[in-house]
């Protein structure tokens, strides 16, 4: 009796302390979270990088390659490392450092660094590649040795191996220096910060001479302790990019796009960017500090380039980033692990997302209904909850795909059952949800409540496939159930397991409408340090968490997918994650956690969506109207038009917000909310356009204003607009009060309209445009065709046979291009063939708009095309068109598809007022799946 006292009495104090968490303000949340000071190994890596930069000139690292171990043999240049230290009795230790700079297939170059350690010492963790790299690792044969007797003499190797490209490797400084036409575009180890803190055995005093080894064996924080049974295992290297002024990624911080300095000044950060996977509750703007995810890659650009780097390693990290005349310096520092750096020479960004995507993996084609509005809260009540709310989007005309339920669904936060007296009949629910077309998606967290009886756990823990502590025992924890335990998705056999947990008949029985939400799996635990997982926690294979802590919550992600993948009948899977890695991208989307409701956090959801997209992952969301506090409506209708163009569009909110359904909030804000979501539906098949490319090319489906512009400097800075998509729209948010105007800058100088207003813009630089509140900026520019629906339907699915719009904006010159893709939206028919795509082109040359069929007839294309062999073009919208070009009173075009020609009604407007021309063409009568032509 007293222990079960005593138990209920810890675990409602740890549940007071989560409620505690989430009321706490920003500026009382920084003590719960390590400060580069406070982090041993971080601390050590600055205090290095200060010696550095004090000595200048005089700076000798201790470490050289040795010459007699270089060869270069199949692509492949591979030599020792040595660093040169002093023990404690004055004696010179050589500890040798294999190295390889290995030319992939793909054009990036990996510089991998390990650790020749004794058969009695631990292995170092190397298997962070096997979780973030999907692609070829093998080397290129095309690798040309340059080496001249010059450099031979000068101690350099120098080796071509792209266009233009070329490395060169000092090898007493271990200096790496790649070249695009001779000018240099990445340098590693330039400022010689190079280190790896080797195997030693455990003793009194300095290991080594002169080395501070505060903390390197023992390390607390927060009254938790960190045995640190391997010892200082750190490794860093220093990054530069030469002339170039801004580098971007490294998500997740909610902080600018263009990162900045952390070495202090005005407007700089004082600190390190962090990147370790916390549960932060109301995370902090304009801050460095870690988050829910870590991407290690970061893209610098300049006018007319971009290079980047993969920096391989699981472990917490920390970057710093110092600004310059001369480029932009960075500083790599990671607990553990390898150096494991890949570099990719672009020459420009959409080259390098091509680049690192054959790395790490494109996203896969999601299906079509997760592109839709989501509508979400903590939580939904019951059954009636959930299908009244349901019956609201129907008695309001707003579209929507997904309902969700967070974690009160379950009985007593048991993962994998219904509270049954809220929900005793989930699949029916599902069904009267399918009548519409519409999803569930049910919350799974990893941590399992540790409770005799519970058969998940008891099947979990038999088994052995939870994560354990230091001495091998099951890791017990505190999360929402209590007293938990936490899957070990490392393990393959927990895989295994996890995907029986979904089979069809299990939790769901046989609905085949329910996805699923992997929350929390940073992994967080309340009494954690920092509130996650023991830092020397064992997992599979006897790895320590430290080193695999950044990459666990994809491991989950990725064994939730597979249990989807697992069910039948197989329909694409839709899973959304909190915490990611690089390569989650190939798994499916996530949000950016737990914002607040204010203009703050709706401002700075831009630049962490544009940070995200830019490092691979562009499926990516933010909680519309803030997830914490109650919004005023005016800031809750912005943030559904800014939401309209978010990649995954939800609205969510706490359990103690006030109810957040959009017709809640009266006129004239429901009204705008409603018009916000049917411009996104009214989109989708462009947006679902940008998804396929995003699927083979790594393209964003946000893209800043250089993937369009490249050469413009000056647009670099600029995170508060961005291009959607396919479409050419310049969107740029409102996210200040009381605004009725706003300034959108132009980056180019290509000719801009008015969306719709058709009102012309031309000139680089900043003009003003018209921002009341039923109003979204947005320009469309010059070039592009895009197709919209514009029919209301209740989901995506019901969309599927309307009739498509075409808007083409016309460029300078007169011409426009674009793109449509069309699939069944659900299964994976499209990796077999099944899909329509089509290019559709406008040439002032003869004034046709044509349309022509990429991709190759087959047996399974021509199958899909019978399945929407109805859809047609119900009007085409030109704008921008040179009206001399018609004849005098002209109200017909002709039309030519499979051999037949017919005239088709137009009406024209004028350009006037500042505004462009207007040519419709009103149901030309031609099939989305078929060859046509419209001649002006």
């Amino acid at each position: 009796m007293r222990a079960a006292l005593a138990a209920a009495i810890r675990a409602m104090a740890l549940l007071a302390v989560a409620a505690m968490l989430i009321g706490s303000t920003e500026a009382a949340k920084k003590y719960l979270f390590k400060t580069c000071a406070q982090s041993s190994f971080c601390r050590r890596g600055r205090a290095y990088a200060d010696a550095a930069e004090a000595a200048g000139a005089d700076w000798h690292p201790p470490y050289a390659v040795d010459p007699a171990s270089v060869q270069l043999r199949q692509g492949v240049l591979s030599g020792t490392v040595v660093k040169t230290a002093v023990d404690a009795d004055g004696a010179a230790v050589g500890v040798k450092l294999p190295f390889q700079l290995v030319f992939l297939e793909s054009g990036a170059v990996r510089f991998l660094i390990e650790e020749d350690r004794p058969k009695s010492a631990p292995k170092r963790y190397d298997e962070a590649v096997r979780w973030a790299i999907s692609g070829d690792l093998g080397a290129t044969a095309a690798v040309e040795d340059v080496t001249t007797a010059a450099d031979t003499a000068a101690g350099v190797r120098r080796l071509r191996f792209g266009p233009g490209w070329t490395a060169v490797v000092e090898l007493a400084t271990v200096r790496v220096t790649f070249e695009r036409d001779g000018a240099a575009q990445v340098v590693l180890n330039e400022r010689g910060l190079l280190a790896v803190e080797h195997w030693r055995p455990r003793g009194p005093g300095p290991a080594f001479g002169g080395e501070d080894t505060t903390d390197m064996w023992e390390e607390s924080f927060g009254g938790k302790q960190d045995s640190k049974p391997n010892g200082p295992e750190a490794v860093a290297v220093d990054v530069t990019f030469p002339g170039y002024g801004h580098v971007y990624g490294i998500p997740e911080h909610a902080d600018r796009f263009a990162l900045r300095s952390t070495r202090g000044g005005e407007g700089n950060h004082d600190e390190p960017y962090r990147l370790y996977n916390v549960d932060i509750f109301e995370y902090e703007v304009d801050s460095p500090m870690a988050m829910y995810g870590a991407i290690p890659f970061m893209q610098a650009q300049r006018a007319g380039s971009a290079v980047g780097v993969f920096w391989a390693n699981a472990a917490e990290t920390w970057i710093d980033i110092v600004h310059g005349a001369d480029g932009t310096r960075t500083h790599w520092l990671s607990e553990a692990g390898l150096v494991d750096v890949f570099v990719m020479l672009g020459p420009d960004a959409t080259s390098l997302y091509q680049q690192y995507g054959a790395l790490t993996g494109y996203a896969e084609l999601p299906p079509l209904y997760s592109l839709g509005y989501h509508q979400c809260r903590w939580n939904y009540q019951n059954e009636r909850d959930v299908l009244e709310v349901d019956a609201g989007f129907d008695r309001h005309e707003i579209p929507y795909d997904v309902i969700w339920l967070d974690i009160d669904y379950t009985d007593s936060r048991k993962y994998f059952t219904w509270e049954q007296s809220a929900f005793p009949t989930p699949e029916r629910m599902m069904a009267a949800l399918d009548e519409r077309r519409r999803k569930l998606v049910a919350i799974i967290d990893p941590h399992i409540k540790k409770e005799a009886g519970y058969g998940v756990y008891e099947d979990m823990t038999k088994a052995g496939l939870a994560v354990a502590t230091a001495d091998g025992g099951e890791y017990n924890g505190w999360c929402w159930p209590g007293e938990s335990a936490w899957i070990d998705t490392l393990a393959p056999a927990a895989v295994e397991y996890w995907k029986r947990l979904f089979r069809p008949g299990a939790f769901a029985g046989r609905a085949h409408n329910l996805a699923i939400w992997n929350d929390m799996n940073e992994p967080s635990v309340f009494d954690g340090p920092e509130g996650s997982a023991p830092r020397d926690a064992r997992h599979y294979g006897g790895w320590e968490h430290r080193a695999v802590h950044n990459l666990y919550g994809m491991t989950f992600h990725n064994a939730t997918v597979q249990a989807l993948n697992a069910r039948e009948p197989r329909q694409r899977p839709f899973v959304l994650t909190r915490a990611f890695f690089a390569g989650s991208q190939r798994v499916g989307p996530m949000w950016t956690g737990d914002n607040q409701a204010t203009w703050d956090y709706l401002r700075v959801a831009t630049p962490m969506l544009l940070s995200s997209s830019v490092a691979g992952y562009g499926f990516v969301g933010a909680d519309v109207g803030g997830f914490f506090g109650n919004p005023e409506h005016e800031l809750w209708a912005r943030w559904y038009q800014a939401g309209a163009f978010y990649p995954f569009f939800r609205g969510h909110a706490h359990i103690e917000s006030k109810r957040r359904e959009p017709w809640l909030a009266g006129e004239p804000y429901t009204g705008i909310i409603r018009d916000a979501i049917r411009l996104r539906y009214q989109l989708l098949p462009s947006l679902y356009t940008a998804f396929h490319r995003a699927s083979f090319d790594g393209s964003p489906i946000l893209r800043p204003l250089f993937m369009l512009a490249p050469a413009n400097d000056a647009a670099l800075a600029i995170d508060d607009q961005f291009f959607f998509g396919e479409t050419g729209l310049l969107v740029k948010p409102v996210v200040d009060p009381g605004v009725t105007e706003t300034d959108v800058y132009v980056p180019d100088d290509e000719v801009y309209y008015g969306y719709p207003d058709r009102t012309v813009y031309r000139g680089v630089g900043n003009h003003r445009v018209p921002a009341g509140l039923d109003t979204i900026p947005m320009l469309a520019r010059g070039g592009h065709i895009f197709t919209r629906r514009d029919r209301y339907r209740r989901s995506t699915a019901l969309m599927a046979h309307d009739p498509l719009t075409l808007v083409v904006s016309v460029d300078a010159a007169g011409n426009a291009g674009g793109a449509l893709y069309m699939d069944d939206g659900e299964t994976h028919g499209h990796t077999k063939g099944a899909y329509l795509h089509r290019f559709f082109m406008f040439s002032s040359q003869d004034n046709i708009l044509r349309s022509r069929s990429v991709r190759p007839s087959t047996a399974a294309s021509r199958a899909f095309d019978k399945t929407i062999d109805t859809v047609r073009v119900e009007r085409v919208i030109v704008v921008g068109f040179d009206l001399g070009r018609l004849k005098a009173g002209q109200t017909t075009v002709e039309t030519f598809q499979d051999k037949k020609s017919w005239s088709s009604h137009i009406s024209v407007t004028p350009a006037a007022d500042g505004r462009a021309s207007m040519i419709v063409v009103r149901d030309p009568k031609v099939l989305i799946t078929a060859d046509w032509s419209i001649e002006f």
